[in-house]
């Protein structure tokens, strides 16, 4: 794609965003504020975390973004019995008596993990090397995943008996981690009358995969003030408890804060969320939209705050205060 400028090229990201948006809301009601985390975090070379009671649309959801974005698409059922190799694909003996690689689905764009947690470390630690270096490593080959390429995996957060908690190295490689939520009375409404009908809308697609490469290169040419990097940085030392620029509250409720890949997705994302609200640069109320989903799986506490009652989103929200 030729623009003359990164000016031009960030108003025709968020005309694209818009359009996006419009086709997939003709899907997916109520749920807007996760669309848009999810849609930031796809032009922000990120991957998501989708936590939420059954029945919410989240594979829906993957779905439909896959189609808008016209990519190619992959659902893996992650279960007890899932191996690595089911997965990253395996080697078999062919007609002439030599051995060809046989690719699993996770050489696709988009990768919907579903149910994550349903599946033993070693198929999740399957998923790390991918999620980091975009890439696989199978009988010692190391094969490069097609750009773009997002993990976008779900969690029933109800249901915790035969799971496998996700280890901290595997949550930290999320961009984001996104809360879905009961919809609205009135958006159920619309939902329930429209799958219940004879209408069964699919998405068009509206960017193309070599459009989504350009847009994840020019967010990362937007420029950032020092002063909204320094903001970004700091908040994520305040959730170090102990430290120069711990909180209280860190010292008080937190066993382990956030770590350097938080300060680094909290730029990243704000300059995709001024972008797509027609901003040419950063601000700290950019860093601030973000902060919630890429900090809530970083902060773990400690037993004062699980006695007290106490949650990360309201740590989190006294920490942007």
């Amino acid at each position: 794609m030729n623009y003359k400028n990164d000016v031009e090229a960030v108003d025709s990201l968020r005309k694209s965003y818009e359009t996006l948006l419009n086709e997939i809301k003709k899907v997916i009601y109520g749920q807007d504020d996760v669309v848009k985390e999810v849609i930031i975090s796809i032009f922000s070379k990120g991957h998501c975390l989708l936590v939420g009671v059954p029945g919410l649309a989240k594979t829906l959801l993957v779905n439909t973004i896959a189609h808008a974005l016209g990519l190619t698409y992959k659902r893996i059922q992650f279960t007890p019995d899932l191996m690595p190799s089911d997965i990253i694909g395996t080697e078999i003996l062919g007609e002439n008596r030599q051995f060809k690689f046989v690719k699993g689905p996770l050489f696709a764009n988009i990768i919907l993990a579903d149910e994550i947690n349903r599946t033993p470390p070693k198929t999740q630690a399957a998923l790390l090397e991918a999620m980091q270096e975009r890439a696989v490593t199978a009988a010692g080959t190391r094969y490069i995943l097609d750009e773009p390429f997002f993990v976008l995996a779900t969690q029933n957060p109800i249901e915790q008996e035969g799971t496998y908690p996700l280890p901290e190295a595997q949550l930290d490689r999320f961009m984001f981690n996104i809360w879905l939520d009961y919809p609205a009375f009135n958006d159920e409404i619309t939902i329930v009358k429209n799958t219940t009908s004879h209408l069964d809308y699919v998405a068009g697609k509206v960017i193309s995969g070599e459009e989504i490469n350009d847009f994840q290169n020019l967010v990362r040419r937007i420029p950032i003030n020092d002063n909204v990097l320094d903001y970004a940085v700091k908040l994520a030392s305040k959730t170090r408890p102990h430290t120069k620029y711990a909180h209280p509250l860190a010292d008080q409720y937190i066993q382990w804060g956030a770590g350097p890949r938080a300060s680094q997705f909290l730029v990243l994302g704000a300059k995709t969320h001024a972008v797509l609200n027609g901003k040419y640069s950063p601000d700290t109320e950019d860093i601030k939209a973000v902060a919630k989903p890429i900090l809530r799986h970083r902060i773990i506490k400690n037993y004062k705050a699980e006695a007290e009652n106490i949650t990360v989103e309201h740590i989190i929200e006294e920490f942007l205060k």
